[in-house]
């Protein structure tokens, strides 16, 4: 289904994170400590620049309108992933293989409900026209 325009944005995003989760599951895979490090930072460095952004946006937009449609438990299950993922920004200041893989694996799971359950509703319930 093609996403309304207030709805590509997030979509465009999403991407981005799977290419970062995919990044993240190879680095805690490769069991390369540098590369474990790299990846660690530069997941840290991406919060406050785009991850953190993306999830307020949701949070404000998409979700808002979701709660006030009625869809509580697919709010209840993206605000608690946003937390569970906002809880890596720090812990990933210590990295390990093991941290790392959890975050790759949340962060994948999360986008791919997110695009094939979250949006999908939003743009039925809020887009009907397309």
């Amino acid at each position: 289904m093609k996403r309304h325009l207030w709805l590509v944005q997030l979509s465009r995003d999403h991407h981005v994170a799977l290419r970062l989760a995919r990044r993240a599951r190879l680095a805690a895979h490769s069991g390369d400590a540098g590369e474990i490090a790299d990846c660690a930072r530069q997941i840290v460095l991406d919060f406050p620049v785009w991850i953190e952004p993306h999830f307020r946006d949701e949070e404000n937009g998409v979700l808002a309108a979701l709660t006030a449609s009625g869809e509580r438990l697919l709010v209840a299950r993206t605000l608690d992933e946003h937390a569970r993922l906002r809880a890596f920004e720090v812990s990933l200041m210590r990295p390990s293989a093991p941290l790392l893989a959890d975050f790759a694996g949340l962060m994948d799971a999360h986008v791919r409900f997110e695009e094939r359950e979250l949006l999908e509703t939003a743009q039925r319930l809020l887009f009907p026209d397309g």
